[in-house]
């Protein structure tokens, strides 16, 4: 289909008034759209240059033969996002630019005789083609800006989080522009996760900033090849959510006691990994610091712990596999239990003469007394440390 053009006399017309039909549309935008009349976000003068810009285009477009060229209208979607107007007030401004312009057009060829309504009728068609040429390219301009913006905050983030994680942000300024940019309040309670990633590029908790986030709990994050990173500002009475939300991932995951200032970030990430070489061989679980104190420092110091280990309940792991077991497995449970062999004979469905029989055994094997504190403190230290061991074979 021929292309329709209006004579060139009001292509002449309008580029004259095309300052004015700018002005005039870009206070029309002050008043329609919300984002527009935000001149901290969107300066008017921004605002008035699009306008001239787009509509010096478009006039030229239905007054000439020349092939459409949206590249104005694609700069406008890329400024638009790097602003941060909704794409849906950005596609709604070439609406109502396009409607404003065709109104201006009409107007201008109600005085020249050479212009037909047939001529109008045919050019509107192409108007409106054109406006939804424009929007496409307008839409995914914006998105290809919005996703690099994005890709842009992300790496800016991940930059700011590895420098809270290894001490390098220490002045006062830098540390404000980091916890904004964040989003971490500069001052509050924090905790540091930290969570065994099930292979090298994939997230150990998929979801959690935005789980977080919902429970009102703001965190940032650091996928590492081994772990998953993260601080939390956790105030007390969410303490629980955010354990909930942990608990919900099949993995294992170490959480540090809580500090005031984010330069103890680094010291933090320690306690939180020590948490997470406490949970041993579990395959999945939430290990707080503060909920057990001596098994972090067992695991805080591997090779002692594992002599400390072979010292105590050598003789004990000397046995073949079904009586270590069965000794071991007493002992644990005594401990759970208070020291109680009727309670540890309940749990275990034993009379608690079978129990006490079965710790005199461990007495005997280790030649410590479990009504000596030291000898049981000893024991009990060994036990925390034990899941820290190589397997003993059968």
């Amino acid at each position: 289909m021929s292309k329709t053009t209006l004579p060139a006399v009001i292509s002449t017309v309008l580029l004259e008034r095309i300052d004015s039909l700018a002005l005039h549309l870009a206070r029309r935008f002050l008043v329609e759209l919300d984002t527009y009349r935000n001149e901290t976000q969107v300066p008017f003068e921004s605002i008035r240059v699009s306008c001239a810009r787009n509509l010096t285009l478009m006039v030229r477009q239905f007054t000439s033969a020349v092939p459409s060229d949206p590249e104005s209208a694609r700069e406008t979607g890329r400024l638009r996002a790097q602003q941060g107007v909704p794409l849906a007030e950005t596609l709604h401004a070439f609406q109502i630019g396009f409607e404003y312009l065709w109104s201006e057009l009409v107007t201008e060829a109600r005085r020249h005789p050479a212009v037909t309504d047939a001529m109008l009728v045919d050019l509107a068609a192409e108007v409106w083609a054109l406006s939804g040429e424009y929007a496409v390219a307008v839409a995914a301009a914006y998105r290809e800006m919005s996703s690099e913006l994005m890709l842009q905050r992300e790496h800016e983030r991940s930059v700011l989080v590895e420098a809270l994680f290894t001490g390098v942000i220490a002045d006062p300024a830098t540390l404000g522009e980091a916890t904004r940019i964040l989003g971490l309040p500069p001052n509050g309670r924090y905790v540091v996760v930290a969570a065994d990633v099930p292979a090298a590029g994939r997230e150990a908790l998929p979801g959690i900033e935005s789980a977080l986030r919902s429970a009102q709990i703001t965190s940032a994050w650091r996928l590492l090849p081994d772990q998953q990173i993260g601080v939390l500002s956790l105030p007390e009475a969410r303490d629980a959510l955010a354990l909930g939300a942990l608990r919900k991932h099949r993995t294992r995951v170490g959480v540090s006691p809580h500090y005031d200032a984010l330069t103890e970030t680094p010291q933090a990430l320690h306690f939180a990994r020590l948490a997470l070489r406490g949970l041993g061989t579990r395959p999945t679980g939430v290990a707080r610091f503060d909920d057990n104190p001596l098994a972090m420092l067992v695991a805080a110091a591997p090779a002692e712990a594992e002599r400390m280990v072979r010292v105590r309940l050598g003789p004990v792991l000397a046995l073949p596999y079904e009586e270590r077991t069965r000794l071991l497995e007493t002992l644990e449970t005594w401990f759970s239990a208070g020291g109680s062999a009727a309670a540890t004979g309940a749990r275990l469905y034993l009379h608690a003469n079978s129990v006490r029989y079965r710790l005199r055994r461990i007495e005997e094997l280790t030649g410590l007394s479990l009504t000596d504190p030291a000898a049981v403190r000893d024991l009990g230290a060994a036990l925390e440390a034990l899941p820290l061991l190589a397997p003993v074979s059968a």
